[in-house]
Parts: structure tokens; C-alpha cells; sequence
């Protein structure tokens, strides 16, 4: 399952913007960023749906609040559409810094409109999907059309938008006005993907059209049928993710294959070179991945103890479920639980040792059935037999070689 690191960088503005990462659990086969819709946030259904969906794929995504939105800092009525793309620009250059070069851009409604307009800043990007997004920045006045004379006259106004109050100055109104995309739309270079719902009543189908009609090929556009603007219902969100995941593949190199254990008694153990302690794991012919915790590592994956605690636990249960079977007692089902710890020697008052650490690992066993008491503890008993607890309490020769090499072998 991909995760989510929250992290903040720098905007144009020098505000610090609130940012989520996904990061896929697996091989990540490259990175995006996604740029919200006006006045929303990058925990906006839409937002963490398809970024989550892209991750579960393999693809890495930047969601960040533009400044003065959610949880960033700044004033969002000293922002304009002008600074959105700088912001755009600045979530890029931060990827870019500590992970790697976004090949994707993702943008919804504004959001779209920004991305559109920064693709040519950021050099990498290979691809750019939009969702609902205006051909004209300045179809967002629209939103404010009752307050837009107030604005002019006074020079700001207060708004009320999806519920909620914004000031809007001029200066706004004037940069949308002269922020055009239609040129730049010709000159993107990019595959291009158009998102948009026939029955869009606040950016209306059209300008899906002027976009689609300005771009080069190649170019893509698929219909969100009756969603609504925002993309509200969980299902049309999340056939925009599946939609814009399986896109986005086709322009990102294919994923890493991982190592391969030469049968099933073999583990092999790889570094990914994609963070610091990450590790491939083949067991057999099953692929896992390790890591360490966030603060030393990047949590993609379970650490070495973790791996440890769930070979014990998984053997404990494996072996109090034959051993059910052959004594055909009610067992239902196991429940295995692990800490490991390392404690001081002079703690443990059965322990052979007395000086320095040892480990100590706690498992608790869950037995769910109608066992009497007597049975219950002699399963106890048989949990200690397992092969795995044998070995870690057993007397363990591990024989350590370097692997033959190329001037080895002639």
C-alpha cells in the first residue's frame, strides 16, 4: 500500500506550502505533481484519490496547497494565477531536489489551467492531464461575477465560494485577464490527456474543446459522463484516477525488474538505489520490498526485525494450525502478535547472559474456538516447537562468502 509523507517547501512568495507525498510502496517508475482546483486543497477528494491511485501504480505524486489554501501559509488574496504557476514551478523544483524529476503533471479545473501553463518550465515532464480545466484562466471570474463591479470600484471584495468567504483584490482580476493558453497549448510538446464532463455546469464542455482543438498530438480526451464539476462522488473521482494511472504508464519507462531467487528455498536481497536503505526482497517467487522506519529510511517496506517477527509469527501460526488439524480440535482461527526490544541483561532473570543487552521478543497468541483450558495450554506448548522458534533459540551457524566475480570465474 503506497504511503504519505506530509512536507512543506518554499512557494514564489517565500510561504511555506503544505504538501502530501505518495510514495509507492513498490518500484517507483517515476514522479508526478497535482495542482488543485480554485479554492481547494490538495486533500480534496479528487486530489487524494488519483494521486493515491497514480501511487498504487507507481508513480509518485507531489499534492501541495497552493499559498493561502489549506493548510499553507500566506494570503490567498495576495495570490493570483501568475503565482499559482510559480508555486507549480517551485512544487517541481522541490521533487526534482529530493526524489526525482516529475514526468507528469496533473491538474483539476485552475489547477488544470496551471499545469498547462507550467509544463514549458519544467523541463522533464513528458506528460499533462487535466480535469475540467478552463481554456482561459479568466473563465474563474465568473465564480465572483456578482462582486466583480465591487472589485473594480473598490479594489477588493469579499466573496462567498463553496461555502466559504475569500477576498479577492484586483490585481487578480487583472492578471486572469491577461494570462492566455491557447498559444502555449500549441507549443506544449507534451502528450496532453482532457478530462471533462458534458454536463460540467461551471467550466462547460467547450473549453475541453478549445483545449483538444489548440493541442498537437498526441492528445487524448475521455468523457466523465454526468460527473459534476468537482468530481464529488467518490466513483467518478476514482474512474479519473484509473483513467488518468493507466495514461500516465504509457510515457514512463517500465518498472525495474527486481532480483530472482534461483528456487524456493532461496532469498535474494537487492538495494533499489531509490532510497537510502531500501531493499528488494525475492523469497522464492515472491517479490516484497525492506526498508527502515521514516527517520532513518523511507518506511516503504518492513524493516529487518520486521521481516524477523513475522517469519516467528507466521510459523507459530502455521504450526498451532497443524497441529489442530491432526488433533481435530475446534481451532478457528490464530492471531499472532510481536514486539522486539533489546533489554538489559541483568533484566532478565532466566537469561544464561548477564552483562550488556540481549533481545527480547513478546509474542501473544490469540486461539479463537471452544478449546478448554488444558488444550489452550498445551497449544501454548506447541507454539514454542515451531521450526522458526527452534532456530532463533537453537545454536545458528551462518557461513558468510563473497560472491564469485567475473575475474573470479576466469
Amino acid at each position: 500500500m503506497a504511503a504519505t509523507d506530509r512536507i512543506e517547501f518554499p512557494g514564489v512568495s517565500g510561504d511555506l506550502l503544505a504538501a502530501s507525498l505518495d510514495r509507492p510502496a513498490g518500484r517507483t517508475r517515476g514522479w508526478a505533481v497535482f495542482a488543485h482546483c480554485f479554492t481547494c486543497s490538495k486533500d480534496f477528494v479528487a486530489s487524494t484519490r488519483i494521486a493515491r491511485a497514480l501511487a498504487e501504480r507507481g508513480i509518485g505524486v507531489l499534492r501541495f496547497d497552493f499559498t493561502g489554501l489549506g493548510h499553507s501559509e500566506g494570503d490567498f488574496a495576495n495570490t493570483d494565477f501568475s503565482s499559482n504557476v510559480e508555486d507549480l514551478v517551485r512544487a517541481a523544483d522541490w521533487l526534482r531536489d529530493t526524489h526525482g524529476p516529475p514526468a507528469i503533471l496533473v491538474g483539476h479545473s485552475l489547477g488544470g489551467a496551471a499545469v498547462l501553463a507550467a509544463a514549458a518550465r519544467i523541463p522533464e515532464t513528458k506528460a499533462v492531464a487535466t480535469l475540467g480545466a478552463p481554456a482561459d484562466p479568466e473563465h474563474v471570474t465568473r465564480l465572483f461575477a456578482e462582486s466583480r463591479e465591487e472589485i473594480e470600484r473598490s479594489g477588493e471584495a469579499r466573496v462567498e465560494l463553496a461555502g466559504r468567504s475569500f477576498r479577492i483584490r484586483k490585481a487578480l482580476l487583472d492578471d486572469l485577464a491577461g494570462s492566455k493558453l491557447e498559444a502555449g497549448i500549441r507549443d506544449l510538446r507534451r502528450a496532453l490527456l482532457v478530462l471533462h464532463s458534458p454536463v460540467d455546469n461551471q467550466v462547460g464542455i467547450e473549453n475541453a474543446s478549445r483545449i483538444f482543438a489548440a493541442a498537437r498530438h498526441p492528445k487524448s480526451f475521455v468523457s466523465l459522463d454526468d460527473a459534476d464539476h468537482l468530481l464529488t462522488r467518490p466513483a467518478d473521482a476514482a474512474y479519473a484516477a484509473e483513467v488518468i494511472a493507466a495514461w500516465a504508464s504509457r510515457f514512463l519507462p517500465s518498472a525495474p525488474e527486481g532480483p530472482r531467487a534461483t528456487d524456493e528455498h532461496e532469498v535474494v536481497v537487492r538495494e533499489t538505489r531509490e532510497g537510502r536503505y531500501t531493499q528488494d526482497v525475492a523469497a522464492g517467487r515472491h517479490a516484497l520490498r525492506a526498508d527502515e522506519p521514516i527517520g532513518l529510511g523511507d518506511d516503504s517496506g518492513p524493516s529487518p526485525y520486521g521481516f524477523l517477527l513475522t517469519a516467528l509469527g507466521s510459523c507459530t501460526s502455521m504450526t498451532l494450525r497443524m497441529y489442530a488439524e491432526r488433533k481435530k480440535l475446534p481451532l478457528e482461527r490464530v492471531t499472532v502478535r510481536l514486539r522486539h526490544e533489546k533489554i538489559h541483561a541483568e533484566d532478565c532473570a532466566e537469561c544464561e547472559t548477564r552483562v550488556g543487552k540481549i533481545d527480547r521478543i513478546q509474542r501473544v497468541i490469540e486461539l479463537e474456538g471452544p478449546l478448554d483450558e488444558a488444550v489452550r495450554a498445551r497449544m501454548l506448548e506447541i507454539a514454542d516447537m515451531c521450526p522458526v522458534h527452534r532456530t532463533l533459540s537453537g545454536e545458528v551457524l551462518i557461513e558468510t562468502r563473497a560472491a564469485a566475480t567475473a575475474a573470479t570465474v576466469q
